[in-house]
């Protein structure tokens, strides 16, 4: 037993990830800076005292086996606990998380997460071992999610603040997660100049829609009921991945939809969009912000951490909420 703990270290378990995700002993080599021969008597180290074997001889890739895909699978989830206790040992000491990460809807603007990020990099807190510049040492990793795959980063543990998540006055939030209000983004129908639609008079009811084809945005959520909205049961729908991309679609005329209208802005005054009133009636819940908050000894809630912290102060402003929701890019010129 003692041989099998003395040979899953994380160098191991790292060197297996390596293996799988490049795709064969040599390109691992490469990336680990080590000789092929070396890797493959590590492996072989492994087998033995594992008494199985992890990769298909067999096969000129390297191939796992059904034992080496359980050592992968475990192998990364004990990675990832690893660097959660090291996060969470360096918090306690000064205060600053070593990650956080940040699931940001498709709808809110880049530019001024971008801006934020800035300002989080300039800071230069005191206390910190080995930071004298350049931000807290705080690793930033943003995520882009859309509709309920920004709540299910959040609730799976992937992220630590979720930002464009829809909220509402009558729902609970799920227990260890706070939420709070972003505001109201308003949507628009649109459809391109010589779409169909256009010169349609009055609003246009569910049975034109139906005729026509709506763009739609692919939910990035897994394991969470997918989110459709504003979409006609039997309709023709043409989906792609980002809000950005569903704004060119309408624009080339290649179907019609709901967008937010800080984000067609710049289209609709060039007269790229027409805007069209609808007559079936829109659902649209506030969008807001939500942060996960763990329990401490007790029972007690456990404090956030600095940069989780920082980020929340900064989205209780008016002015950041405002710009997060309506200042968004134009295309380029």
């Amino acid at each position: 037993m003692s041989d099998r703990r003395n040979v899953l270290t994380p160098e191991a378990l790292a060197m297996m990830d390596t293996i799988a995700r490049t795709g064969s002993f040599a390109a691992a080599a490469r990336e680990l800076g080590k000789v092929p021969s070396a890797l493959t008597y590590n492996v072989r180290q492994l087998e033995d005292a594992l008494d199985v074997l992890l990769f298909d001889r067999s096969s000129r890739q390297a191939q796992l086996t059904a034992a080496g895909e359980e050592l992968l699978n475990e192998g990364r989830r004990l990675l990832a606990e690893m660097d959660a206790v090291a996060n969470r040992v360096r918090r306690v000491a000064t205060g600053w998380e070593t990650e956080l990460t940040i699931a940001v809807d498709g709808v809110v603007s880049q530019m001024t997460m971008f801006e934020l990020c800035e300002a989080f990099y300039a800071l230069n807190p005191q206390g910190v071992a080995g930071q004298s510049s350049g931000g807290p040492g705080t690793r930033l990793r943003l995520r882009s999610e859309v509709l309920a795959g920004t709540w299910e980063a959040l609730l799976s543990g992937q992220a630590d603040l979720a930002i464009g998540v829809g909220v509402s006055g009558q729902s609970t939030a799920p227990v260890g997660v706070e939420t709070a209000v972003l505001g109201e983004l308003n949507f628009v129908f649109v459809v391109a100049p010589h779409h169909p639609l256009a010169s349609a008079a009055g609003p246009i009811s569910d049975a034109e829609l139906l005729r026509q084809r709506g763009v739609a945005v692919a939910d990035t959520a897994h394991r969470m009921s997918p989110i459709t909205v504003n979409l006609l049961p039997g309709q023709d729908v043409l989906t792609v991945s980002s809000t950005e991309a569903k704004i060119e679609a309408i624009v080339r005329c290649m179907g019609c939809g709901f967008v937010p209208e800080p984000m067609a802005r710049c289209h609709i005054d060039a007269g790229r969009l027409v805007v069209k009133a609808v007559a079936r009636a829109r659902h649209e819940a506030p969008l807001g912000y939500a942060w996960r908050c763990g329990t401490g000894a007790k029972g007690k809630r456990a404090p956030l951490g600095l940069a989780l912290q920082w980020w929340l102060g900064q989205l209780e402003s008016p002015a950041t909420r405002k710009a997060l929701l309506e200042r968004h890019a134009g295309p380029p010129a």
